[in-house]
């Protein structure tokens, strides 16, 4: 079995201080062109959530997840590898906008990023991100969901 047979799936979630459209986002919106540019540009990049304005902005998921938060963003795509997407997270331009993470969304304690494998040529659905959160944070890490500190590798994913 090849790693050609399957891709990784990922969905980050961000629980917003203030709505997208507040001054105090301002930065970070203008950011996310940007990255979400060198995202599709970087190696390994297959696909990205995104409505047909090119943004997942206006995407409705995990709302069960809002509590006190102004919103949820969802960021969702699929790599080749498990590497190719760990070398875009530690990217110079991702790194400098994680770095301000703080600024505009709350740090929540559960799990807000998900990783999985898929079958090469699939498109992950935002039902299929939302169960591998709540799967993560019910179960921690395993074959099903895991996160970048504990990769678990496409060889123990089970067929169904």
């Amino acid at each position: 079995m090849s790693n050609e047979m399957f891709h990784l799936a990922q969905v980050n979630i961000f629980h917003l201080i203030e709505p997208l459209d507040s001054d105090r986002l301002a930065d970070f919106v203008a950011a996310i062109d940007s990255v979400n540019s060198a995202a599709e540009s970087a190696p390994g990049f297959i696909w990205r959530l995104k409505s047909e304005e090119g943004n997942a902005d206006s995407l409705n998921a995990f709302e069960w997840d809002m509590g006190d938060c102004a919103g949820i963003l969802t960021n969702m795509s699929v790599w080749t590898s498990f590497e190719t997407l760990k070398d875009f997270v530690h990217s110079p331009l991702h790194l400098e906008v994680l770095r301000k993470k703080r600024n505009w969304s709350f740090k929540v304690a559960e799990a807000t990023t998900a990783l999985w494998w898929i079958p090469a040529g699939s498109i992950p659905t935002i039902q299929d991100a939302e169960s591998r959160v709540i799967n993560l944070r019910r179960n921690g890490p395993s074959a099903t969901a895991f996160d970048l500190s504990k990769k678990f590798d496409f060889l123990t994913v089970k067929s169904d």
